[in-house]
């Protein structure tokens, strides 16, 4: 079973540190290791995003709650609370309607070039964002630079690992992920016999993985058991936002798709709650394997 890498802090004593904080377990892991290096970090919490803030102490952070669609007024107020790293993590379900949308004059200034990257995709927008944050003197982070332990490492991390015929699933579900990331649609896909039979579209992993338990039953996969899903960087991702993430609710719902197992791309995906994800993919039986970029790049 491979081990996680170890922790290699980034920061400086004296940074201060804003996470913009949306769903799932990553902002709160982030949270929780800025605190345990001694930071007091300033929470920008989603507002009907950030369930995880539910048991947290909050008396370890700031705590500024803020709806979507206020987001735009912030940078200033981060500028002048001393903020000198950002970090964005964790995801947003639901867009505001664009009339509801508040921005300050210095992202209304930016909004020519915001659009221009928008119309580009997703990747494009966040990398104009970011773009516009660091040019007024904040340095964006990635969450895997805060808390590299969450990267995943590179072979078989469970106690069973991939059969000969969850290596051919692997490598096409692999195959078919990176086709629609390089589309700018999604970072998954799975396949089952050998082909890609699901892709990831704007439903998530989490809609994927329900989408293909409904599948079970119908047409030529009926009767099939096993499968892979497989997660991956799109191509030139921006990796400091929206890297691929599984978790202990990623196991749980690949079992109950019947999959045989999980695999992401070693040092460019994150695990949360890695003990418990790795427990349960036991526990189901499971394979979680981190698979080596560079020896798909070189295909």
């Amino acid at each position: 079973m491979m081990t996680q890498p170890e922790n290699h802090p980034v920061l400086p004593r004296d940074a201060r540190v804003a996470v913009v904080a949306g769903s799932g377990a990553l902002p709160r892991d982030v949270v929780r290791t800025l605190v345990k290096g001694g930071h007091r970090p300033l929470v920008v919490a989603i507002e009907g995003e950030a369930d995880w803030l539910d048991g947290e102490n909050v008396t370890d952070f700031d705590l500024w709650p803020a709806p979507a669609e206020r987001l735009g007024l912030f940078l200033p107020r981060l500028k002048r609370a001393g903020v000198t790293h950002l970090v964005l993590a964790g995801g947003v379900s639901r867009r505001p309607p664009i009339l509801k949308v508040r921005l300050g004059w210095d992202v209304f200034c930016a909004l020519p070039k915001l659009l221009a990257a928008y119309a580009k995709g997703d990747d494009g927008l966040l990398r104009a964002v970011i773009a516009h944050i660091e040019s007024k003197g904040i340095r964006v982070l990635g969450a895997h630079e805060i808390a590299p332990e969450l990267l995943a490492p590179e072979g078989v991390m469970t106690r069973s690992g991939p059969k000969a015929s969850d290596r051919k699933d692997l490598a096409a579900a692999y195959e078919a992920a990176r086709m629609i990331g390089a589309l700018d649609i999604g970072q998954a896909a799975i396949a089952v016999g050998g082909r890609a039979v699901a892709l990831e579209g704007i439903e998530g992993t989490a809609g994927l993985l329900e989408r293909m338990r409904g599948m079970r039953n119908h047409g030529r996969l009926a009767g099939k058991a096993g499968g892979a899903l497989v997660k991956c960087v799109k191509p030139d991702q921006e990796k400091r936002a929206d890297m691929p993430t599984i978790g202990p609710d990623t196991i749980r719902a690949a079992h109950a798709a019947g999959l045989a197992g999980v695999g992401v791309e070693a040092g460019r995906s994150l695990i949360l709650d890695y003990a418990t994800t790795i427990g349960l993919a036991d526990e189901h039986g499971l394979f979680v394997i981190g698979l080596d970029p560079e020896a798909h790049d070189e295909r």
